[in-house]
């Protein structure tokens, strides 16, 4: 990698600590804070200041990494516009529609001004037939965009837990790059790296309440920044994984995703309708506390990687960790639509866990 990488991790780590520290006051008085009731957990206001502090030292790190970021710009415009627009939903909420708009718009940044685009979907469904999307790469590529977006603010739920699913993300592509020889294309990964580690000792404390939230300003840019990187890794002859892989490395927050949405389809209601039937909601309201429910969700997000980190280094055919994909999303839709059912089984084995340890 190159020499300057250091710097810029250190740069990303510093800016990041420094802004989270000296933002939250600020955040306080102009009242872009995350005030307690309905259906959140925590029990005093919290400064939603934790994505303007990481895509800064996110930017600042890359001017200070050395590397040719022409190629990058539409990233950095995608994520401006994604920061302006989530700082202005954090103030006063805005509609669907606004967010959606400036997904879309970050979304064609990304594939028309830079050509960051899903070309191709592998060998999904035949070994011996590459999937090409042809006229439709481009609204595939929005719509796969604004979802993966929409999942990682969806599981924006739990302290630390968006944060953590596109660290294992980001983490594994930095080993997929590593491993093939080809660690140059993962250099701008580790200074965002490095923000987001900063970011979670703000937010994922060992003791006590969480000092800053992400607010959708980071759970939106993370989403893009994730999208970009997983097409840049998984598209063109020089690919350095196959499209089905970057499936895995995302399979919790996409499944899970996927699943409330197809769901609120269905019952005729708006697929951004907010509910409590994802993943960490089950899990608290089995009785599980908001890090014993993030450390579940971490293990299944850790294995689902590890699942995709292994078809790939294995050579496993593409069509067969599809399948295999598929038949996980079944399982979970299958396990969503019994939720009250998984609340009671797993409100009971923790009651008995509870007992066992008494006696």
């Amino acid at each position: 990698m190159p020499e300057g990488l250091g710097i810029a991790a250190a740069t990303a780590f510093g800016v990041t600590v420094l802004l989270l520290w000296v933002l939250g006051p600020i955040a306080t008085r102009i009242n872009l804070v995350d005030h307690p009731g309905g259906r959140k957990h925590h029990v005093q206001p919290t400064p939603l200041i934790g994505g303007i502090a990481i895509v800064t030292g996110f930017s600042l790190a890359a001017l200070a990494s050395g590397l040719p970021l022409s190629p990058f710009r539409a990233l950095f415009g995608g994520a401006l516009i994604l920061v302006i627009v989530g700082v202005l939903d954090d103030l006063r909420e805005l509609s669907p529609r606004s967010r959606l708009l400036a997904q879309l718009g970050a979304g064609f940044l990304m594939a028309v001004g830079a050509g960051v685009v899903l070309r191709d979907l592998g060998y999904l469904l035949d070994p011996d037939w590459l999937m090409v999307l042809g006229f439709l790469a481009i609204p595939f590529t929005l719509f796969a965009a604004t979802g993966l977006m929409n999942a990682i603010n969806m599981s924006d739920g739990v302290d630390g837990l968006s944060a953590s699913l596109v660290l294992i993300a980001l983490f594994s592509m930095v080993l997929v790059a590593s491993t093939s020889g080809q660690s140059d294309k993962a250099s701008l990964l580790v200074p965002l790296l490095a923000a987001l580690l900063a970011f979670l000792l703000f937010n994922l404390r060992p003791r006590g309440h969480a000092l800053v939230f992400m607010g959708d300003a980071g759970s939106l840019f993370l989403g893009f920044a994730l999208c970009w990187f997983l097409i840049r890794f998984s598209q063109g002859p020089d690919r350095l994984m196959a499209p089905v892989t970057a499936l895995w490395l995302i399979a919790l927050p996409l499944i899970d995703t996927l699943v409330i949405m197809g769901r609120r389809i269905t019952k005729g209601q708006s697929p951004f309708r907010a509910d409590r039937q994802h993943c960490h909601h089950i899990l608290l309201a089995a009785g599980f506390s908001p890090k014993q429910a993030l450390g579940i969700m971490l293990l299944l997000a850790l294995a689902a990687a590890g699942i995709g980190l292994a078809g790939h280094f294995l050579g496993t055919p593409e069509h067969i960790m599809f399948w295999g994909f598929m038949a996980l999303l079944g399982l979970h839709a299958w396990m969503i639509t019994r939720a009250w059912h998984l609340k009671r089984f797993l409100g009971r084995a923790l009651i008995h866990q509870a007992a066992k340890a008494v006696s």
